[in-house]
């Protein structure tokens, strides 16, 4: 057994800068608990879904320079996040690493892919009906997915099936994303070792 799998596979990660100060904790084996805090109450909620669909346990708490723009706010916590899943993730050892997930959300349908392969990598494909979902840029969701992408290691492609809210298609990104990772990171008993000819993710 790895050591990342006999501690635990979860980790804690604080980062600061000029623009944000972020402290985040992450278990990937969690039952979907969480505690968010960003500034940014409609970024709160995905994040929430996010832990809750994945069960993830998630603790949370950025501050950032929300005056000048929720951008480094929403693509620090994307670095941060997925600093922390390739530290809770370790050898990666027994792990399925591809997981694939299409998510209904009302009118809206969105399909998530993820190879957790340590060769970061986002194909975005989603045109969002409106720009704005309250006082949240929705053009930010593809910033987070790209910084969480790069620093967790992830062949990450998202696609707008259709859909007419914008409000509907960025949680159902989220949630998508969740329970496709859920899946990735889920350990197989049939599997030995890495999930790679090569030996190493």
């Amino acid at each position: 057994m790895s050591k990342a799998r006999a501690n635990g596979r979860r980790a804690a990660i604080k980062r600061k800068t000029k623009e944000t100060d972020i402290s985040l904790s992450l278990d990937f084996d969690g039952s979907g608990q969480y505690a968010v805090s960003t500034g940014l109450p409609f970024f709160d909620h995905m994040l929430e879904s996010f832990a809750k669909h994945g069960l993830f346990d998630l603790e949370l708490e950025a501050r950032g320079d929300l005056e000048v723009d929720a951008h480094h706010t929403v693509e620090d916590v994307g670095i941060v996040l997925g600093q922390a899943f390739r530290e809770a993730l370790g050898s990666a050892e027994g792990i399925r690493r591809y997981g694939t997930f299409v998510l209904p959300m009302a009118e809206a349908k969105v399909e998530v892919s993820v190879d957790v392969s340590n060769r970061a990598h986002l194909v975005y494909r989603v045109d969002l009906p409106s720009s704005r979902i309250g006082g949240f840029d929705t053009a930010l969701t593809e910033d987070f997915l790209y910084a969480f992408a790069q620093n967790a290691g992830l062949d990450l492609h998202v696609e707008l099936r259709y859909g007419r809210s914008a409000h509907h298609v960025v949680e159902a990104v989220f949630k998508g994303l969740a329970r496709a990772l859920r899946a990735a990171v889920e350990i197989d008993a049939r599997v030995r070792g890495v999930p790679s000819v090569k030996g190493k993710l």
